[in-house]
């Protein structure tokens, strides 16, 4: 039988939490971390927080805002920010804060009500009042795609209704989100993207058939945002994992990215590797196994 050396073991372990706080991983939510019923399963949550008590550096980047977040993610532990807003809100997991939030300026705005005049009919924008975030629509007629989204957070104060587009834009806005049938929302896509004023992003919702165009400041993706907090707090490799279009960008600045066996294939073909699917707790056997090895 052999002896380990103790003091061997204790410099394995010792290496092993330096490699660990080195590497930030960083998941997506919806079709990635998230099941297909847009929970996350017990386990992945206590093998989150098992890996983070470890001293794994851990957090996720989402298209949803910190509100929509906390209900589906607030039972991790998470140490570091959470990136929402696909990079536009750093927020604190826990208690909801926006650490940090970019805004569009007041020539953006401008500009963005000049080129969206169907902005009432179907979308609504995400303004800054204090401490909140409140999404704002007009009071009129709707697609049936942003009349579901409406009915869906019916009940919650912080999506309401205003009589004007110029009220949409009260507060501070920070985000902007048209949905739809994809020939409708397509056009006015490709009316908005030419402009370096602002990020815009088109994609199909990973649950239903609905298509979203989300605007947000300048300099605002997750990419941009998780490569900050890489900087910022000195890690040395970053591994993604995603499912969808917009973790493209993600994936091209990371050391390493790995695509979920639902992604889409325009993922795939870029991603450094595919692993399970989001029904099969993927992400935390990934990084549960890594971490082990």
């Amino acid at each position: 039988m052999d002896l380990q050396d103790p003091e061997e073991e204790t410099m394995k372990s010792e290496e092993k939490r330096k490699n660990a706080m080195e590497t930030l991983y960083v998941s997506d939510l919806d079709g990635t971390l998230m099941r297909n019923d847009e929970t996350l399963s017990e386990y992945t949550v206590s093998t989150i927080n098992e890996l983070i008590g470890k001293g794994v550096a851990f957090t996720y980047a989402t298209a949803r805002s910190i509100e929509s977040s906390i209900p589906i993610a607030g039972g991790l532990k998470l140490k570091l920010p959470v990136i929402t807003r696909n990079g536009a809100v750093l927020a604190d997991n826990t208690t909801g804060k926006h650490l940090e939030k970019a805004v569009f300026s007041e020539a953006d705005v401008k500009q963005l009500k000049e080129l969206l005049p169907e902005l009432p009919s179907c979308g609504f924008v995400s303004v800054f009042l204090g401490e909140e975030m409140h999404r704002l629509y007009a009071d009129c007629d709707h697609v049936p795609e942003l009349q579901e989204y409406i009915d869906y957070y019916e009940k919650n104060p912080t999506v309401r209704p205003v009589s004007s587009m110029d009220e949409m834009f009260a507060g501070i806005p920070g985000y902007i989100t048209l949905l739809g049938p994809k020939d409708e929302i397509a056009p006015i896509y490709e009316r908005v993207k030419p402009y370096d004023s602002w990020e815009s992003l088109f994609q199909k919702d990973t649950y239903r058939d609905d298509y979203w165009l989300e605007i947000c400041p300048q300099n605002c993706t997750k990419a941009k945002t998780i490569y900050k907090l890489k900087e910022r707090y000195g890690f040395k490799r970053l591994v993604v994992f995603g499912d969808g279009i917009n973790d493209i960008p993600m994936f091209r600045v990371a050391d390493e990215s790995y695509a979920v066996g639902n992604a889409l294939p325009e993922l795939k073909k870029i991603a450094t590797g595919v692993i399970a699917c989001n029904e099969e707790d993927a992400v935390v056997n990934f990084i549960r196994k890594r971490e082990e090895a």
